[in-house]
């Protein structure tokens, strides 16, 4: 089966490079030639998914419900009234899916954990044996592919019943849940996992859930939204809190009991806009480091100097949740890495001393409130946007914001290790030719990996990059509406079907370029011959 698949995949591409050469030629001609090789020896390229976005099998062998199952059949909850039920089924094409993978040519894969499939119950029930052994497949499958498994144990999802029982991240009981659950993970697989993610997005997983009451459970207050319960002044600095200790005291285990021998390491994943002043003033100048202070160091001063940011303690006050001498201790130097997902810039502007109208359809409400730091950002400038629009709203082309923010980090956190955990384009909605020919997500990867090099020649520990997505997948609440994969998954048969995009990152990680379609295709010939020899 796996032969006649190698040889499928294998044909399609072969035909996609050949159109490649004649599509997308003009327009690449003028642009930066980045190539694998522009990169230091080591460095991990890969391709980036979690659980509840591509799995489905919500139900399948011993599942429980998490957050998200609920939430998604709640009427209005998603777009188009979508849900992740089925998903891509990954939970029974993995190995098509690791085949996939293979065929790219990636050094690595990043994936996360459902908690739901492992612990059901969390600490209130048993652990689930099928589900152990189904990321057991994934992790044994890619390992003798010569895929590093890169894995997040929690990716917005988590059992139902922590909600029910507790109110899940506004309690301080989560904590210990967590670290039930990542205890689990590092018992399961760490002997073969060295790369680990604790957490990922919290600070954007607290605003879109007790901020703006878009992720489930759905809390929020005026200007924000009108739900039917909850704080948003208030409770986004407690969610974010609770996940902190809970990732701290994860890393204080791991590196006690696992570490000695698994040797492994241990990072965090903050969603990483850039932000830039909307006009030369001063204020304007201050409010965008004041805007990167409150949503990135917002996570990464706490996992590195012990503490949250001067900025956010300046203008909060006893809003902010304070940690307690033996909790700065554990937190202080408590990432081996740094993850950064990043995607696009935004523009800064002061509403300390300005007022701030949300006026266009990129901007948010509750700029002048202090968990938003007084800060109003937006994607326009006078109409003119910052860059491209894409699928998402607030996700514009902006490649040099991927050096910004690399050197961001680098700066601010001592140039501690970082990966590019997630960067990739949306496109825009019902554009036709994203279904086979989607040049303009080509040219967002090369422009964006371009200065990312760049970051890297200037002295920048950046150590690997992973795309979003493998494949067109649920994206949250805009169901499946928004697509970032470099594979199309038929809405039908859920076939996949490679992109453009595909066959160029493909050709990308062999070193080639689409200039040279011959030398390509022939590097491609042999790795597939390598592949059935494996197989057989």
């Amino acid at each position: 089966m796996w032969k006649k698949f190698s040889s499928t995949i294998t044909i399609v591409f072969l035909i996609l490079c050949a159109a490649a050469n004649s599509i997308v030629k003009a327009s690449f001609e003028d642009e930066v030639d980045i190539k694998r090789s522009d990169f230091p020896d080591g460095f991990l390229f890969g391709a980036a998914t979690s659980s509840y976005q591509i799995e489905g099998a919500n139900l399948e062998d011993g599942r429980s419900l998490c957050n998200w199952d609920v939430f998604c059949h709640i009427k209005g909850s998603i777009a188009n009234g979508d849900s992740a039920d089925i998903a891509e089924d990954h939970y029974n094409r993995y190995m098509e899916d690791i085949e996939i993978l293979h065929s790219l040519g990636v050094d690595a894969y990043r994936f996360s954990i459902s908690w739901s499939r492992v612990l059901p119950r969390g600490k209130f029930g048993g652990v689930n044996q099928a589900g152990i052994l189904f990321y057991n497949k994934i992790i044994d499958n890619l390992l003798s592919r010569g895929i590093e498994p890169f894995v997040t144990i929690h990716h917005f999802d988590y059992p139902q019943e922590l909600e029910n029982r507790y109110g899940g991240w506004l309690s301080h009981l989560m904590q210990e849940d967590f670290v039930h659950f990542a205890e689990i993970c590092f018992q399961s697989f760490g002997d073969r996992v060295k790369y680990w993610c604790t957490i990922n997005e919290p600070n954007l997983f607290s605003e879109f859930a007790y901020e703006r009451g878009t992720y489930p459970p759905a809390h929020c207050s005026p200007p924000f939204g009108n739900c039917s319960t909850g704080n948003s002044d208030v409770e986004p600095l407690i969610a974010v809190h609770n996940m902190l200790l809970g990732h701290a005291k994860t890393v204080k285990i791991y590196r006690e009991r696992f570490k000695s021998e698994q040797r492994g390491v241990v990072g965090i994943v903050v969603h990483s806009f850039m932000y830039k002043p909307l006009t030369e003033d001063k204020r304007d100048k201050e409010a965008a480091d004041r805007a990167l202070a409150f949503n990135i160091a917002w996570i990464l001063d706490p996992v590195v100097f012990g503490d949250y940011p001067p900025e956010m303690r300046h203008y909060h006050g006893s809003e902010l949740p304070k940690f307690a001498s033996e909790e700065r201790i554990i937190l202080r130097d408590s990432i081996d890495f740094i993850g950064i997902n990043h995607y696009a810039t935004l523009y800064a502007k002061d509403c300390i001393y300005s007022s701030c109208i949300c006026n266009d359809s990129s901007c948010t409400k509750g700029s002048d409130r202090a968990i938003r730091g007084f800060v109003y950002t937006a994607a326009e400038r006078d109409g003119v946007p910052i860059g491209e629009p894409t699928g998402m709203a607030r996700f514009f082309v902006v490649p040099r914001g991927m050096e910004e923010i690399v050197e961001y980090a680098k700066k601010r956190y001592l140039n501690k290790p970082m990966f590019v955990t997630e960067n990739g384009y949306s496109s825009p909605l019902n554009k036709v030719e994203d279904y086979h020919h989607d040049v303009k997500r080509i040219n967002y990867l090369k422009s964006y990996l371009a200065f990312l090099a760049r970051a890297i020649r200037n002295g920048a520990d950046v150590r690997g990059y992973f795309l979003w997505t493998l494949m067109d997948d649920f994206e949250w609440v805009n169901g499946y509406s928004v697509r970032f994969g470099i594979y199309r998954v038929d809405p039908q048969t859920l076939n996949r079907t490679p992109k453009l995009s595909a066959s160029w990152f493909r050709n990308f990680l062999s070193n080639c370029s689409l200039n040279y379609v011959e030398s390509c295709n022939s590097i491609s010939l042999m790795n597939t011959d390598e592949s059935r020899a494996q197989s057989e």
